[in-house]
């Protein structure tokens, strides 16, 4: 195959005329066994060194498979006529006579030019991989509506993919496996289809350029640490997402990672990943087996993949490693042969210069060929490789042992109070106790003159909690520090602040009042029920999950973008941004049709809406946004943009018992934001 990159360079370097380029590419390829995923591997490396003319690519990519196919044929017992070229080596129109004497083609790829299904025309290509080629499409209906970006990105499927007979299944699995993966990390993917014998996929189209075109351009010898680290950070995140839910990409490679222009590192084609956790009822995920199509890298594949081995995270991590290796030193570790080659041979990678030993202990770790010493975990070859210490986490344990011993000690308190009353409530509420007191009191007093008066108890939380449970409608947590108490959360506006303050006030022990409270109309009961509990418990833990306005006070005016900051807690979760309207509609902004991505690590970062995808309208008044972080998804696909309030409201309370039951009403974080709305004046 080396004969194929060598007419390529001497063609690009000026060497070759377009006739005896394509003359010798049709003798290298029948020269050569053909293997479609390096030869289109050796067509990609060579043409992100240097772009070959749209029309030369295309064309090449048309022999390649031709020739494949052709190979195919061939190998039939069957006697076959060996068809004519579909396209000639020599760049002129072929006359009338040859173009009646020419046989039709039966299967002809589509290409730069064509359109599929009268309503996507494909414009340019923009990549392609083991399975098909990518291309950047016109989307004509888009274009017909006005819409802003019309564009979208077509995966196209090989010729020889095209002719499995299970390749419009791969496509359908495909297109539902990447539609469950909504992660910032990995591309967006929409539908897929075909026209005639076309099977392709449609998906976002990003403005950028592919991992493997930074990496071989000449003369790169490889990018700062902090560089490398941030597009590897992305790539990882988007394994362990598709880990955790049971897929191994099965295809990493630098060419199915893209960099947008805006900086995001995006994973693309989870075409042949296969599933190795599979549910007992994902009775489909059996049927079909992707993997079988044969559409693997070599110089990213782990040992046990070019075995046919079960595929396991660890394969991905090998791969993720070799491009690791690749972005620091711009070569591949073993020279980009084959995992069972650079075994075979002893081969062992030198040390970048920019990787202490510490990580270049994780980054071998890494490149193992034995899977059971590599690296178990994407997340920990992150740690590792990206000089995270162990003592933050120890650090974080030691923190959460000191909350526990405060909770086992405030319950301590509790329990005494509760059996042993002090003054209180508790205390004035039986009669007999009261009188008790009150005589021992006056019999204290005649027999001692002199002695002190009985201390007032102390203030504690086992006092001020039955108080705040008589307030209904509320979200009110509270806080003590010695004789002054804090209270905040929220409350009635029909309830009132004044009036909490004075119950409050009475509270045994309550020198210092601090109370910061915001007041919501009645009709914000209903949300305010519903999330309360996990409002408390999260403020309890220190209120990690947290949401905030962008805007001054939270007051927005017609047409002002919606802008939200959000945290999310210290664990993996699902994260619902919620908005519930006057009209007691409830509008989705996260997970929606525009920002589909809902899965987040712990106490993540985020800012909701900075595209301007929300703005403001009327009614306008008092609104609450709901921010609600939980360990698994509450629901399997998107809800409708706008829905009522009270129909998603018990949709939503039903599957938080559920969560609840299983992970915990600890692992259940929940948020409010009230905001001000208000016409714009003319």
């Amino acid at each position: 195959m080396a004969n194929l990159a060598h007419a390529i360079r001497s063609f690009q370097s000026g060497g070759l005329s377009p006739r005896e380029f394509f003359a010798q590419v049709d003798r290298a390829l029948a020269a050569e066994q053909p293997n479609p995923a390096r030869l289109l591997e050796i067509l990609s490396d060579e043409h992100t060194r240097t772009q070959l003319p749209p029309d030369v690519y295309t064309e090449l990519q048309r022999r390649i498979e031709h020739a494949v196919k052709a190979k195919q044929d061939a190998s039939d017992d069957a006697t076959r006529v060996q068809p004519q070229p579909a396209y000639r080596a020599d760049p002129q129109p072929a006359s009338p006579v040859h173009a009646e004497a020419r046989q039709p083609e039966p299967d002809r790829m589509k290409g730069i030019g064509d359109t599929l299904n009268g309503r996507f025309v494909l414009e340019e290509c923009i990549g392609f991989g083991g399975m098909g080629t990518v291309y950047k499409a016109l989307d004509l209906r888009r274009l017909e509506a006005s819409d802003r970006k019309p564009y979208i990105a077509i995966k196209v499927l090989n010729v020889q993919f095209r002719g499995h007979p299970k390749s419009l299944i791969t496509l359908q699995r495909e297109a539902k496996k990447a539609q469950t993966l909504a992660h910032p990390n990995i591309v967006t993917v929409y539908d897929f289809d075909r026209d005639g014998s076309t099977v392709y996929l449609t998906m976002e189209y990003l403005a950028g350029k592919p991992l493997s075109q930074t990496l071989r351009m000449p003369g790169f010898e490889g990018m700062p640490y902090a560089q490398a680290i941030h597009i590897v950070s992305g790539v990882a995140k988007a394994l362990s997402y598709a880990h955790e839910r049971g897929f191994v990409h099965c295809d990493l490679k630098p060419a199915n990672v893209f960099l947008t222009d805006t900086g995001d590192v995006k994973v693309i084609d989870f075409g042949i990943s296969r599933v190795f956790q599979k549910p007992a009822e994902d009775a489909e995920a059996t049927v079909f087996d992707p993997g079988s199509l044969g559409g693997l890298t070599p110089a990213y594949a782990s040992p046990e993949m070019l075995e046919h081995r079960a595929p396991d995270p660890r394969d991905d991590i090998y791969a993720l490693a070799c491009i690791t290796y690749e972005l620091l030193t711009g070569k591949h570790p073993f020279d980009r042969r084959s995992a069972i080659d650079a075994r075979a041979a002893g081969m062992k990678p030198q040390r970048p210069k920019n990787l202490d030993q510490r990580q270049w202990r994780a980054l071998k770790a890494a490149l193992s060929f034995d899977r059971d010493s590599r690296t178990p975990t994407v997340t920990r070859f992150l740690q590792e490789i990206s000089g995270e210490r162990r003592s933050s986490k120890y650090l974080a344990l030691a923190g959460s042992t000191l909350a526990l011993a405060v909770l086992l000690a405030l319950g301590a308190g509790y329990y005494w109070t509760s059996r042993h009353p002090e003054g209180g409530e508790q205390a004035t509420e039986t009669p007999t106790a009261e009188g008790a007191a009150q005589n021992n009191a006056a019999t204290n007093t005649a027999n001692n003159a002199t002695r002190a008066p009985a201390p007032a108890p102390p203030l504690s939380l086992a006092a001020v909690q039955p108080v705040l449970e008589r307030v209904p409608c509320s979200a009110l947590a509270p806080s003590v520090d010695g004789d002054a108490l804090q209270v905040r959360g929220y409350i009635p506006a029909s309830f009132g602040a004044a009036r909490l303050k004075g119950m409050l006030e009475a509270v045994p022990g309550v020198q210092t009042l601090n109370l910061d409270v915001q007041q919501v109309s009645d009709e914000k009961c209903r949300v305010i029920n519903a999330f309360a509990p996990y409002w408390k418990s999260n403020r309890q833990a220190g209120g990690a999950a947290s949401i905030h306005t962008k805007a001054p006070n939270a007051e927005l005016k017609e047409g002002d973008a919606l802008v939200v900051d959000i945290t999310t807690p210290g664990y993996d979760s699902f994260v619902y941004v919620d908005y519930y309207a006057l009209d007691g509609s409830v509008a989705h902004l996260v997970p929606s049709r525009r920002a589909r991505a809902n899965q987040a690590p712990p106490d993540y970062k985020a800012t909701v809406g900075g595209l301007g995808n929300w703005v403001i309208a009327g009614p306008f008044g008092t609104e609450l946004i709901v921010l609600l972080a939980v360990p698994a998804p509450l629901f399997e696909s998107l809800r409708p943009d706008s829905e009522a309030g009270g129909d998603y409201l018990q949709a939503v309370e039903k599957q938080l018992k559920q969560i609840a039951a299983k992970y915990g009403t600890d692992k259940i974080a929940a948020d409010f934001v009230q905001i001000s709305t208000r016409p714009r004046k003319p």
